[in-house]
């Protein structure tokens, strides 16, 4: 079958660093028993409390994962964009899920049901790598938001935000200013004057409401100064 009349969803799937390795058996199970779930902007796609059917991909779109305190304030601690997995914790662990999901824009999910994702946990070592490789990146990602809500200074949140850590690999991020703001807890009006200010600094430039990453190194020191520090 010709590469481009394959699904979104079995490509994806096939470009995992994971599938080759697996006994084809296996891989036909994966490609006829995951299955999607598409979401428009603003819906709520996994509710918190709802059981926890699989491990959840991004096939198109952007989501955050939002909690909700005891006291009713909500936090958004995470931005997956497309080609990312999310949920492994939840999908290891039996409990219900602790968070809601949340479509940034139209969006496209892909769901490896759990029975399947324990069967790649006991059987495949190159599966293994690839989990513990992405659990590594989501702990960085923990400890840089533990950061970030310590930090008074919108200019370093923001800048902590577009950093690699959360947006690996890319240059250039699909990324709207309100995207943005949803998920670093500012107003849309601060994020614009943020981000003027580091394109006037020559970190970033704005094109249609998009950002482009220009000097990575210098984003990092100045999302990582000290509070106290004048930015």
């Amino acid at each position: 079958m010709p590469f481009q009349a394959i699904s979104l969803p079995h490509r994806f799937l096939i470009g995992q660093p994971w599938f080759a390795s697996l006994p084809a058996d296996l891989q036909a199970r994966l490609l006829e028993r995951t299955f999607t779930e598409d979401g428009r902007k603003g819906e709520v796609l996994l509710p918190e409390g709802a059981s926890v059917k699989g491990w959840y991909a991004v096939l198109s779109g952007l989501v955050k994962l939002q909690s909700t305190s005891p006291e009713g304030r909500v936090s958004a601690f995470l931005g997956v964009p497309d080609g990312e997995w999310f949920g492994e914790g939840s999908t290891l662990k039996t409990e219900p899920r602790r968070y809601d999901v949340i479509a940034l824009r139209d969006t496209t999910l892909l769901c490896l049901p759990r029975a399947l994702f324990e069967e790649l946990l006991a059987s495949s070592l190159p599966f293994n790598h690839f989990l513990v490789a992405h659990l590594n990146r989501r702990l960085g990602q923990a400890m840089t938001i533990i950061e970030a809500g310590r930090m008074r200074a919108p200019e370093q949140r923001v800048a902590l935000y577009l950093s690699r850590v959360f947006w690996q690999g890319r240059r250039k991020l699909l990324l709207s200013q309100e995207e943005l703001g949803l998920l670093a807890g500012l107003s849309r009006q601060t994020v614009n004057r943020v981000l003027q200010t580091l394109e006037g600094q020559g970190m970033v430039s704005l094109e249609f409401g998009r950002v482009a990453l220009l000097d990575e190194q210098a984003l990092a020191s100045y999302a990582s100064r000290p509070v106290d520090q004048k930015v």
